[in-house]
């Protein structure tokens, strides 16, 4: 039985790829910080599995990774933990720097201490945000990298120094290109969730008004399911390359916008410029209550735009395709919304069903009605 290791394992891709693991039949351990906070929710369903084990460890911390590795001497790493936020990388460039780029060369360093560079693979979750300020559309692995935030120089290290161990070493390790890549288990802090979440609250009577940043920023989205195989197959192919993991299709935050309001039975018509512009509610279908008809829904502020922002990425999957056999169409733009939103208005019904309990307990307990 096949032995991987996953780091980031508590978020959205490393929960998706042990899924896709342990179907494969792996033993599937991860590695998880300590904090007096516990996230597990992605993976709390797989927590009992026989085959799958969780062990403390931190990009920040080479001792702990030496550690781990050495206990579980696995056949493969995919390296997906990071600080992943691009706005947050601004406000914290030392932390992204510290876990993005030299916690790669950790866990590099902590494969040689082992003695496993000939039998361990590697799999670096790498970034589109590579392409930054982007030079060529689209964007394939040879095109000129020109990183446009500290998440992205970043993660450029991590690229480069992925590329020197594969020379200097001869190690299997290689890096995946990944450009935009969604679900319904994105964190709430992310444009595409924020989104979806919004169309869900205002469609429930929960929020008014739903605030955005750039509308024309242009992103090939997929869905993260589909993408943790090209991260597999990756290490399964014959020799260590590095590949674009894309859909080839490009679409705007505004087209996101609507297609998440629309499945919450909302039409929105995007009217205005720039900071000007707002997405008004023109129809409603659906439990949407007609009272939002002629409401800005949408706004832009001036508080969600960047330092420097990236605003035209577009990848090229073709090598993938090829090389991997890979199908980067499985789930299509549309489907991807529609899986996010439906997910959020459930989340949303569920939470406003609890907080209806819970302000109900209290007028009885007020009352006296109940002790």
């Amino acid at each position: 039985m096949k032995k991987a290791l996953i780091t980031g394992v508590t978020g959205q891709d490393g929960s998706y790829l042990s899924e896709f693991l342990l179907e494969k039949g792996y033993d599937v351990h991860g590695i998880i910080r300590r904090s007096s906070v516990d996230f597990r929710e992605r993976i709390a369903h797989l927590e009992g599995h026989p085959h799958f084990h969780l062990h403390f460890g931190d990009l920040g911390d080479s001792m702990s990774l030496v550690k781990v590795i050495g206990a579980i001497q696995p056949d493969e790493i995919y390296n997906l933990a990071a600080q992943s936020h691009v706005q947050v990388s601004f406000d914290s460039p030392e932390f992204t720097a510290d876990v993005d780029a030299t916690g790669v060369l950790r866990v590099l360093e902590a494969v040689r201490a082992n003695h496993l560079e000939k039998t361990c693979r590697i799999y670096q979750a790498s970034t589109s945000e590579l392409y930054g300020k982007v030079e060529e559309v689209p964007q394939n692995e040879n095109t000129p990298f020109h990183p446009y935030s500290p998440y992205a120089v970043a993660k450029l290290y991590g690229f480069w120094i992925v590329k020197e161990y594969r020379e200097a070493y001869n190690m299997f390790c290689c890096s995946g290109i990944l450009f935009n890549h969604e679900s319904e288990r994105r964190g709430e802090t992310f444009v595409t969730r924020k989104i979806t979440l919004a169309a869900a609250r205002i469609a429930q009577g929960h929020q008014d008004c739903l605030y955005l940043g750039n509308l024309d920023s242009l992103r090939d989205w997929g869905y993260a399911k589909d993408y943790v195989e090209c991260m597999w197959l990756i290490l399964q192919n014959d020799k260590p390359e590095d590949f674009v993991i894309a859909t080839g299709v490009q679409h705007s935050v505004r087209e996101f916008a609507y297609y998440a309001f629309k499945y919450a039975g909302i039409e929105l018509k995007f009217e205005g410029e720039g900071l000007n512009e707002k997405g008004i509610c023109v129809a409603v279908s659906g439990n949407a209550p007609e009272s939002l008809i002629g409401k800005t829904l949408v706004a832009v502020s001036k508080d969600f735009y960047r330092p420097t922002d990236v605003v035209n990425l577009w990848g090229d999957p073709t090598k993938a395709k090829a090389k991997l056999g890979w199908n980067p169409s499985k789930t299509s733009f549309e489907e991807l919304v529609k899986l996010m939103v439906e997910s959020d208005m459930a989340k949303v019904a569920s939470e406003g069903a609890a907080a209806k309990v819970r302000t109900n307990l209290a007028e009885y307990l007020e009352k006296g009605i109940v002790k």
